[in-house]
């Protein structure tokens, strides 16, 4: 008997590749919806859940520097991957099996670390396989459905905690069933799509994005500064969690539930942006800073309707960094030189969010004013860098 075999496109392997970041994501959003009031029950400060959620961003960021270069030098891109999503389904579990505080932070640090082993190589063959379907279109799918997660995640935590009078252990547990779907759907992948180079025709690359001696070019060093000083004032959902559950603006119960939204936000803004980008070019990431600006304004009220909303538009800048954003790095960065730029790119975020959560966590215990108007101040400055970056993104792009 003939066995058929299935032809894969680049569109269908973008699409599975979204539903392994899906299930993961109901993993790993999942303990993030929470994160900040578990480590409140087991004696944090605000500052300290911004320290902490800060590090595990970081960590899930800047570590790229090692695995960046490293996804370059050998093209080990599906071991990589492996491995980084293995760390993040072991951990997040996990975390339901302890109540000592260094041990819970401990964990979730090693789950954002699982992010960094697995990102570069992840983005390299989103790439290749975007190439062909528009790299804003490409990525905003994969964030789409990654985000779909997002939302089924923080809603099954919810649900757990509904029906467990707020207890974290079996709501932490509950994810290790997305955990292992993920991994055994990941090794299906793996095996029907050995190289995803192979999406991605090889052509020269333009002299503007050409690196000289295996430098990047300049224009990829101006969008860095851009996007570090945009994320140097985000605060980090741990510092907003804080704030909704221990200033009593929603339920504990429903945190998780807001999170959701904000990831639902999280997608549209992705799809919508990175439909934007293949159109209009990197003219939208304008939105990035004044979104950013008013973020605190917002979230850090005490009316319910007032802070959910900034927690939305928190959303929306998130869907527009792990989409668009990461689109454009592609196209300013040749082939051969992807899995260092998204190492760096990746690192210089995580240190930007260290920088975030430390300094929204630390000025919201002395003044909510003081977080606006740092904020406020920081994306001025990052909209002037943006103007100095738009007229060469735009020619590389082109």
């Amino acid at each position: 008997m003939r066995v058929r075999t299935v032809r894969w496109t680049p569109w269908r392997f973008v699409t599975v590749f979204g539903v392994v970041s899906l299930l993961s994501d109901m993993v790993y959003e999942g303990a993030r919806s929470v994160i900040g009031p578990y480590l409140a029950t087991l004696g944090a400060s605000a500052a300290l859940v911004g320290l902490v959620t800060g590090v595990g961003e970081a960590s899930a960021l800047v570590g790229r520097l090692a695995t960046g270069p490293l996804t370059d030098r050998t093209r080990a891109y599906w071991p990589l991957v492996m491995i980084g999503y293995a760390v993040t389904m072991v951990a997040v579990p996990t975390l339901g099996l302890t109540t000592a505080l260094w041990l819970a932070a401990s964990l979730f640090v090693a789950e954002r670390a699982g992010k960094a082993i697995r990102g570069p190589a992840r983005d390299v063959m989103l790439s290749h396989a975007a190439t062909a379907v528009g790299r804003g279109k490409g990525f905003a799918v994969h964030e789409a459905l990654d985000q779909a997660g997002g939302v089924a995640g923080p809603l099954l935590v919810a649900a757990v905690l509904a029906g467990t009078a707020h207890h974290y252990r079996p709501a932490f547990l509950a994810l290790a069933v997305p955990a292992v779907a993920a991994l055994l759907l990941l090794f299906w992948l793996r095996a029907s799509v050995p190289d995803p180079a192979r999406f991605e025709p090889r052509r020269p690359a333009a002299p503007t994005t050409a690196p000289s001696g295996g430098r990047l070019p300049r224009v990829f060093w101006t969008y860095l500064t851009f996007t570090v000083l945009t994320t140097a004032g985000y605060a980090t959902f741990g510092v907003l969690s804080f704030h909704l559950a221990t200033r009593h603006v929603v339920p504990v119960a429903v945190v998780p539930v807001v999170y959701a939204a904000a990831m639902g936000v999280d997608a549209v803004a992705a799809l919508a942006s990175g439909w934007l980008y293949d159109r209009v070019g990197v003219r939208i990431l304008a939105a990035v800073p004044v979104l950013t600006a008013l973020i605190p304004l917002a979230a850090f009220t005490t009316t319910w309707a007032t802070a959910v909303a900034g927690v939305l538009a928190w959303g929306a800048v998130l869907g527009i960094q792990e989409s668009t954003m990461r689109a454009a790095i592609a196209d300013i960065v040749p082939a051969d030189r992807r899995g260092t730029a998204y190492g760096i790119f990746a690192a210089g975020l995580g240190g930007a969010t260290l920088v975030g959560g430390l300094l929204t966590g630390t000025l919201y215990e002395y003044s909510v004013t003081a977080v606006v108007g740092a904020v406020a101040g920081i994306q001025v400055v990052a909209l002037a860098v943006f103007v100095a970056f738009v007229r060469p993104a735009r020619h590389a792009v082109g």
